[in-house]
């Protein structure tokens, strides 16, 4: 809880911090990949530093923390907590380095700021900034904890390559070492770490796919443009050892709550099919008779990942129903976009979204148009969440 002491000074400076934190944080990692660039091999994605999307990530994730506890006292935005803290559990992040990132993330500050970074106003941000950074080494040691080992990434071995669809490969690990495997929750996630063309560790995260016991499996798609998607692709091959992470990610079935056994409505785009096929493939293994709505667009079936097992799973489900939609081809179900008008979605259905941004801003809209509720309303997104801290549809805050 933000002291009384603290709490006007940060209210007053909010909207300076607000307006300027998207320009302190590309400074603050600046300097400290420059004092610290180990931090750089095995631990943050360099695409995501150029791209910028993890500086405007790390923006806004602490100016929706400072407002929050300013509106809301006695509680913390526990999902952006919750987001933030199995993605830097998945890169294996210690609480050791917290006091890293205040020095540097406050150098930054002071710079920006220059003589309005007054005593009293450092003070109160340093509050904010340890209130968050307690509340995120809190949950990280509990996912730490529940893990089968004690390690952050483990040695495994490709043994199974194929191909998935255009500019999609379909890859199967199994341990190259004695390391014990935590079973995986359906929709969860790991992150893979490969040596980019320097010699540079890069970890990137992919949603775990159905798999045998003892096994990891993955779809990557090939991003032309991409840093390490091409070297997963091309220079990847059976046999090769790479590290892998413990499975994180909190967009699971039920994860959000007791969603009881009202109409599933799974939408997805491209890749974004992948969370969708382990939700589909656990509904299957739990006998569920749930009412299941798969929907996924594609270019054509041919770009369509993994669409042959999609379509065996959901077949496989009592009431199991696939609906596709193709945007340069006459195959699918409907023609070009997702219409939500047209596809009858429930008022009462819980929704779950993955693919590109823009495709789920609007089939979340047009959800909500249709009468769902923004809180029924789940996504995944790769990469940096930046959309989540401008959605206005969260859940009710927890206690702190």
């Amino acid at each position: 809880m933000l002291s009384e002491k603290s709490r006007p000074v940060v209210e007053a400076t909010l909207p300076v911090i607000a307006e300027r934190i998207p320009h302190i944080t590309p400074v603050f990692y600046r300097d400290m990949f420059a004092a610290r660039p180990d931090l750089m091999d095995g631990m943050f994605s360099r695409s995501s530093q150029l791209e910028g999307t993890q500086p405007r990530a790390l923006a806004g994730s602490i100016a929706v923390f400072a407002q929050w506890i300013v509106q809301h006292p006695d509680s913390y935005p526990e999902e952006v907590l919750s987001r933030v803290a199995h993605k830097h559990a998945s890169l294996g992040l210690r609480p050791e380095e917290y006091p890293t990132v205040y020095r540097y993330l406050f150098g930054a500050i002071a710079k920006d700021l220059g003589e309005a970074a007054t005593e009293e106003v450092v003070a109160a941000w340093t509050e904010v900034y340890w209130l968050m950074a307690d509340a995120l080494i809190a949950l990280e040691k509990g996912l730490y904890a529940v893990q089968a080992n004690d390690v952050m990434r483990a040695p495994f071995r490709l043994v199974r390559r194929v191909r998935a669809a255009d500019d999609v490969a379909d890859l199967t690990f199994e341990p190259a070492d004695d390391t014990p495997m935590t079973p995986a929750q359906a929709g969860q996630y790991v992150s893979i770490f490969c040596r980019a063309e320097d010699g540079l560790l890069q970890p990137r995260q992919f949603t775990l796919l159905p798999s045998e016991p003892g096994q990891r499996r993955i779809a990557v798609k090939l991003d032309p443009a991409g840093e390490m998607t091409p070297i997963i692709l091309d220079k990847l091959t059976e046999g090769d050892v790479i590290e892998i992470s413990n499975p994180y990610g909190d967009v699971t079935l039920g994860g959000f709550g007791d969603d009881g056994d009202g109409p599933l409505w799974l939408f997805s785009a491209g890749i974004g099919v992948t969370p969708m096929i382990a939700f589909v493939s656990e509904l299957v293994r739990q006998g569920s008779q749930r009412e299941v709505t798969v929907v996924h667009t594609a270019r054509d079936f041919a770009s369509w990942p993994l669409r042959e097992e999609l379509a065996e799973l959901v077949a496989r489900l009592p009431h199991g129903r696939l609906i596709s939609c193709t945007t340069a081809s006459a195959e699918g179900d409907h023609a070009g976009r997702v219409r939500v008008p047209e596809l009858d979605v429930p008022a009462d259905a819980v929704a779950y979204l993955c693919g590109p941004l823009p495709f789920m801003k609007d089939v979340r809209s047009q959800l909500v148009d249709a009468g769902v509720p923004g809180q029924r309303i789940r996504y995944e997104i790769f990469g940096p969440d930046q959309w989540m801290l401008h959605d206005q549809a969260r859940e009710e805050p927890a206690a702190a």
